[in-house]
């Protein structure tokens, strides 16, 4: 074979999460009950907006989630060997930005260096100037084109990602409007008059702005570095997009290990009382006494030095690094449980009390019957709104824990830890502004999508929004 595969921890993890959403997805399709308060967050715009960016995320993050290792040039009667070195699908796409190292800081869309050096003249003098990029605009054989080739292709490329925008509707205008509409030109002024039940044509702005956005950066970086390069020289737009898969791995895996605990302890706390409660609330009230940030930093620091240790185990920096970040998922989610088992003990409580719940203990139903067929489905509500809100805290937790060094392995990219390696620059003069600024508007982009969906899943499945709503939508239908 040509490429080795080396499943990640965290790789595996994540593909069985989406797997998992996926087959969730399909199965709510084919259940109305189940369907119906899906319909309304995505009867949405904001939902479908947010929807389209975080699908966005995903695809790059899912991309990077993909690693192997290239089979090394051998004898042919030698066993194959591969390299060291493990890439990923992304990586594969992005190659002309992995390999396109300069020597320090660069400016974006630069062609010199951002610091002064010595460089010795044809003539023999030496002189301190700033000296031209290995890569960024080397094509350039007058650095005053520099403006006009910057409009020139990026212009090309934004027109490129208009035609390829405009096939993507035209598919979408075939396939969700009405079937009555017979014509394209119907379907079309359908879509765009909101007249396909789900608001796609917020969708389909918002994938628009994301490929004009996108797709000059894409094209550009080939002959630039479109938003600069760090200490080292590697390409920050490169890093930006390598930091967002670990913000899903942390937001997404430690899910994972904080759903189980915090479903299992709210609802046996509420539904069993006595001393199943007071023990429950002992352990969260103990959990919650003690910094959050000291206990992480004391177990991840304890990992650190088991895999410092035991170097065998890892044949690959990148699967040591792999252990570290799915360690701290785990210690995040040890962490984090508490809130989630709190509400879900007060709503059991509530519904412990109702008459269905008393007959069914009357009729000598089962414990393990109730909290299956009665309990769990009527918190469900509240679990899903709770991941998906806790989603954007967890991506800020990993950026805070990187800043101050007990997040992920320090090889692992992350917007923690262009944050880290960026705030020393920003005292310098003249400042070092474009790694903060990048990590930060990726970071707050994904923050942002992420709340604005969980606030739509919130009126989606919270049944005192749907009752308040309920006379408003009556009157606008009539």
């Amino acid at each position: 074979m040509p490429f080795l595969p080396v499943p990640l921890w965290t790789d595996v993890l994540l593909w069985l999460l989406v797997i998992t959403i996926a087959g969730y997805a399909s199965y709510c399709l084919r259940r109305p009950h189940l369907a119906a308060p899906w319909r309304r967050v995505f009867l949405s715009p904001a939902a479908m907006v947010t929807a389209v960016v975080l699908a966005a995320y995903l695809i790059i993050g899912l991309a990077d989630s993909l690693h192997f290792r290239v089979r090394l040039p051998a004898e042919p009667d030698k066993p194959a060997a591969y390299g060291v070195k493990v890439l990923s699908v992304l990586d594969l796409a992005l190659v002309h930005l992995r390999e396109q190292v300069e020597k320090t800081y660069s400016a974006p869309f630069a062609t010199r260096l951002y610091s002064r050096e010595q460089v010795e003249l044809p003539d023999g003098r030496v002189t301190r100037e700033f000296p031209r990029l290995v890569y960024g605009g080397a094509h350039l054989k007058d650095e005053r084109g520099r403006g006009p080739d910057i409009a020139r292709r990026g212009a090309a490329a934004m027109l490129g990602a208009v035609l390829a925008w405009l096939a993507i509707a035209a598919l979408v205008s075939v396939a969700v409007s009405p079937a009555r509409e017979r014509t394209f030109s119907r379907r079309w002024r359908a879509l765009w008059r909101a007249e396909t039940g789900l608001p796609w044509r917020a969708a389909l702005v918002t994938l628009l702005i994301l490929m004009l956005a996108l797709t000059p950066l894409f094209t550009l970086s080939g002959q630039y570095h479109v938003l600069g390069t760090d200490k080292v020289g590697l390409d920050v737009f490169y890093l930006s997009l390598k930091s967002v898969r670990t913000s899903l791995v942390i937001g997404l895996l430690t899910t994972l290990v904080m759903l189980p605990l915090g479903v299992l302890a709210g609802i046996a706390s509420g539904y069993f009382r006595g001393w199943v409660d007071d023990a429950i609330q002992y352990l969260y009230t103990t959990l919650n006494s003690i910094p959050a940030v000291l206990l992480i930093a004391a177990t991840v620091l304890m990992m650190q030095v088991y895999i410092d240790t035991h170097p065998d185990m890892f044949p690959t920096a990148e699967q040591r690094a792999d252990l570290r970040l799915l360690f701290l998922c785990v210690i995040l989610g040890l962490t984090s449980w508490t809130g989630l088992a709190r509400l879900l003990r007060g709503e059991s409580l509530k519904l412990s009390g109702l008459e269905y719940i008393q007959a069914a203990h009357a009729f000598g139903v089962s414990d393990t019957r109730i909290l299956g067929r009665h309990i769990l489905p009527n918190v469900s509500h509240i679990v899903i709104i709770a991941m998906v809100m806790d989603f954007s805290g967890l991506v800020l937790a990993e950026a805070v824990l990187s800043y101050v060094g007990v997040g992920v392995d320090p090889s692992t990219t992350s917007f923690g830890t262009m944050i880290n390696s960026a705030r020393l620059e920003m005292a310098r003069e003249p400042m070092i502004w474009w790694s903060l600024a990048s990590a930060f508007v990726f970071m707050f982009v994904l923050v942002l999508a992420a709340n604005l969906f969980a606030d739509a899943v919130r009126d989606g499945f919270d049944p005192r929004v749907r009752v308040g709503a309920l006379p408003a939508a009556r009157g606008s239908a009539a």
